[in-house]
């Protein structure tokens, strides 16, 4: 009897075992909250699923007609850096998925300098509280203008099909992990971080203090903001203000806002508008330098 072809490592991480990691994720947040909650949860959950679900379909619609098919040619000619090589399979596959983190930590921080990247990106940055869900919340724009970035970083590489979807899942896991609320023992944070970015990394990154906010651009790995000298592990969780000091009223934060705020007038995202201080109507804290402390 002919033996069925082994399932790619990538298929064995499916829609259920994402499905399951988020449901965890979010049962943690519930019991060990990181952060104090400012504003309703429901509502914010709510918005970003349609995020989420516009993501969905427009990966589908748009990215994977156009990537599917240049992995598929990556394999087939063996294009790229990493195929002609010659290297085991599971070492080609493992420098694929650390140069495709690497690239994506270059992505990042062109979406954060670049104005007309940031213009997307902000949507991303704006929510006001920072859970798992924030991760699901990417407008769509951006995710077009990164279809040639992604299409870039595959054929430079040299990104096999199965090594693309075992990166994407990956991807999905670790960025729904290190956005989330969830307040891990601090010898078990402390040991991650040393490899993995972490919530209370990421928290910093998406703190409203600019020059916080200019760290932690790593998505996957903590060794690119170890190497490129951005690392920051000083904020205390206590003195974070999440959002963006430009857009803190919740009234501009709405689904239809949001969704238009890319294509509208961009006010200086980085100055405090007047009655909207903090997210809790206190001014923004400008946080001294300080030895890392979980709490």
């Amino acid at each position: 009897m002919r033996r069925a072809p082994r399932e790619p490592p990538a298929d064995r991480i499916g829609p259920a075992v994402i499905a399951g990691w988020l449901a965890l994720i979010l049962a943690g947040e519930a019991v060990r909250p990181l952060r104090r909650r400012r504003w309703p949860k429901l509502r914010r959950d709510a918005r970003n699923a349609v995020f989420a679900a516009g993501s969905t379909a427009l990966v589908g619609l748009a990215q994977r007609p156009v990537i599917d098919p240049l992995c598929r040619r990556v394999d087939r000619d063996g294009l790229g850096l990493l195929p002609p090589l010659g290297l085991p399979r599971p070492v080609e596959t493992a420098l694929a998925l650390a140069l495709m983190d690497l690239t994506l930590y270059h992505w990042h921080v062109l979406t954060h300098k670049v104005p007309a990247l940031w213009r997307f990106h902000l949507v991303h940055h704006s929510d006001l509280d920072m859970d798992a869900t924030t991760a699901l919340r990417f407008h769509f724009g951006e995710l077009l203008i990164s279809i040639p970035w992604r299409a870039a970083q595959v054929r430079l590489i040299g990104v096999r099909p199965d090594a693309f979807r075992l990166w994407q899942r990956w991807l999905l896991l670790s960025v729904l992990f290190h956005h989330s609320n969830l307040r891990l023992p601090e010898r078990l944070e402390r040991a991650l971080g040393l490899v993995f970015v972490t919530p209370r990394m990421h928290g910093i990154h998406h703190s409203a203090v600019r020059e916080e906010t200019d760290s932690n651009w790593s998505s996957g790995l903590t060794l690119w903001d170890w190497l490129h000298g951005t690392l920051r592990l000083d904020v205390p969780q206590d003195l974070i203000d999440i959002g963006v000091p430009g857009w803190r009223d919740p009234a501009e934060l709405t689904l239809g806002h949001l969704l238009a705020l890319p294509f509208r007038h961009q006010r200086p995202s980085w100055r405090v508008q007047p009655g909207h201080l903090g997210t809790d109507r206190r001014p923004i804290r400008r946080h001294p330098d300080a030895p890392y402390r979980l709490r």
